[in-house]
């Protein structure tokens, strides 16, 4: 487990979802069921192109778009229901995490987690996935902590004031389009982790993100040369 220290070369910021954990997937499906009880017609793949990544706000505006109505009150509600019993029979960590995590620190890097997501689904993710050993609690980060969640730095940027770190002095590791943008616009070197899809990868290469073909090889982008 990390903490902080002053003889630290940085701080590498990890995002949480299909980074560390391999939750889109699950969340990505539970949230088209979700969708198809309230009348909507969005397929998976639908789905996933609107809203990987995306702030809760942003999701329930485009919802309301969709079904030409506000859906009921409580309807994320039953989204996080389902997903929190999926979570628990489905999920696990993204290839390579443990390993890149603990071969940063190695190196000498401080550690972190900042993710769009709110806390009480980071602290299920990375206790089902065995992660959580990896990250001081004081060392994780939700977009429920700041004024704008991603694409804006402000994640980011808080992040790395908590930790003690100029944004220059910080690495990034994203695997979505707001989150790209997001550590880029912080001023921060910036991974994508693209999990194998070429398409994805481009993606966010041309939002300035490096390549990150697999996890386990963050040790070696980041080793002194």
């Amino acid at each position: 487990m990390s903490g902080s220290t002053g003889a630290a070369r940085g701080l590498v910021i990890f995002d949480c979802d299909g980074v560390l954990v391999d939750s889109v997937a699950i969340d990505i499906r539970e949230l088209t069921r979700t969708i198809a009880r309230l009348g909507g017609t969005m397929s998976e793949h639908e789905v996933l192109a609107a809203f990987d990544g995306a702030a809760l706000a942003d999701i329930d505006r485009a919802l309301t778009a969709h079904l030409g109505a506000p859906p009921p009150a409580d309807w994320m509600q039953d989204w996080f229901a389902a997903r929190t019993v999926a979570f628990e029979q489905d999920l696990t960590a993204v290839a390579g995490a443990a390993q890149a995590v603990d071969g940063v620190r190695a190196l000498g890097w401080e550690i972190c987690v900042a993710s769009q997501g709110e806390p009480g689904k980071m602290a299920q993710t990375l206790r089902v996935s065995g992660l959580a050993r990896l990250f001081l609690p004081e060392r994780i980060f939700s977009a429920t902590m700041v004024a704008r969640g991603k694409p804006a730095p402000d994640l980011f940027l808080h992040a790395a004031a908590v930790c003690g770190y100029a944004p220059e002095a910080c690495v990034v590791v994203e695997d979505s389009v707001p989150g790209v943008t997001a550590g880029r616009a912080a001023g921060m070197r910036t991974f994508g982790y693209a999990n194998g899809d070429a398409a994805h990868a481009a993606r966010l290469a041309e939002l300035g993100a490096e390549p990150l073909h697999a996890l386990q090889d963050l040790p070696e982008l980041l080793a002194p040369t």
